[in-house]
């Protein structure tokens, strides 16, 4: 499945890596995350990256992805890693809805 397709639903597990800590990332991801209607986490690394899982309608997960190519105010994405996924990897999230995890 390629970027803008609209087909069913889609799991992707993004890394970021740029300076995506201490801008509000985190909470910036929850925020268009809930806003869009999809579940999953976002988590600061120690390594100085973010991770995020998003799941929902493929249109919806493509959108997001697009947005956190630039991230909020502030940040700088210098590298964006995607992955497919499968549902399992919301299991980090606790369940329904969009969370934000601790450092990992």
């Amino acid at each position: 499945m390629t970027l803008g397709q609209d087909a069913g639903r889609r799991v992707v597990h993004l890394t970021l890596r740029g300076r995506v800590q201490g801008v509000g990332y985190r909470a910036w991801c929850a925020y268009e995350a809930r806003g869009r209607g999809l579940s999953g986490w976002v988590r600061n690394r120690r390594s100085g990256a973010v991770e995020a899982v998003l799941a929902g309608p493929a249109d919806a997960v493509d959108a997001m992805v697009e947005a956190c190519r630039a991230g909020p105010l502030g940040a700088r994405v210098d590298d964006l890693l995607l992955h497919e996924a499968a549902e399992t990897a919301l299991a980090a999230g606790g369940g329904a809805g969009f969370a934000v995890l601790e450092t990992l």
